[in-house]
């Protein structure tokens, strides 16, 4: 039997690493430590839809901006045309040449204001009102003021109003159905004057087209006379929408035999007619 071999021995070779020496690391370790890794995080939703909001109303901003600045400065808009209405005593001739100044503005600029200033001087004129309609036309609505009585200066018959503010000039006496007051232009200044037009401004329409003058002696004794040789004796100014009412209702009844020829309402609680 012949003797095994014993087996042959491996040499292994050692690196030799100091006492005490870490290991050197790993390379694939320290290439993924020197490159390093960045994560990134998704924005929050709420900044999203803050930021989208933002620009949103930046946006609108502007347009609201663009058109504002059409509006105001576009000549598309511009005053071409005026329509007058509601004008009696007042022409309309008159009124566009007062307005005349505002032709060629934006009626996004144009305020009843600025209307009322050009018309101040006409006295018929109590107020105005304005409409716009685009793309260039002013509707402006007078609201005149209502004549109750008549003045004679000198061949010319004058209209005034219950504060005796002269509004209108007729040439002949029969072109207007309203009462003739006594003194001429001059009779605004007289006591009596405010008590007679506090009276005539009471009057309905119908009665005050009816009537030919007004006078008084005091602003106890307002008299009033109607076409057909009628007087009305009214007194003095107090209670007379009482009076009117009564007076209304008397001129509304059938006319009687012999015809009444004074109606005296200064206590309309007992009317009498003569």
């Amino acid at each position: 039997m012949t003797p095994r071999k014993p087996p042959a021995t491996r040499a292994v070779r050692t690196s030799a690493v100091p006492s005490g020496t870490a290991s050197p690391p790993d390379r694939r370790a320290a290439g993924a430590s020197s490159a390093g890794t960045v994560l990134e995080f998704p924005t929050p939703r709420k900044s999203h839809r803050l930021r989208n909001t933002l620009l949103a109303l930046v946006a609108l901003a502007l347009v609201l901006g663009g058109v504002v600045a059409y509006a105001v400065f576009s000549p598309a808009l511009a005053l071409r045309t005026v329509v007058v209405e509601g004008n009696v005593l007042v022409s309309t001739q008159e009124v566009d040449t007062a307005l005349a100044p505002l032709i060629g503005t934006s009626l996004t600029r144009i305020s009843a204001g600025q209307v009322r200033g050009l018309l101040a001087t006409k006295a018929p004129i109590e107020d105005v009102d304005i409409a716009a309609e685009p793309p260039s036309t002013l509707v402006v609505t007078v609201r005149e003021r209502v004549p109750v009585a008549v003045l004679q200066n000198g061949q010319e018959f004058v209209l005034i109003d219950s504060e005796g503010r002269q509004l209108a000039s007729v040439a002949q006496r029969d072109e207007v159905k309203l009462p003739l007051i006594d003194g001429g232009t001059n009779a605004v200044n007289s006591e009596v004057f405010s008590s007679i037009t506090a009276v005539l401004a009471e009057l309905p329409v119908g009665v005050l087209s009816r009537l030919n003058h007004a006078s008084a002696s005091s602003v106890d004794s307002i008299r009033l006379s109607l076409s057909g040789d009628q007087r009305i004796f009214w007194g003095s100014s107090e209670r007379s929408a009482e009076k009117a009412r009564v007076l209304e209702a008397l001129l509304a009844m059938p006319a009687g035999d012999p015809p009444v020829r004074e109606f005296d309402v200064s206590t309309p609680d007992r009317p009498v007619t003569r």
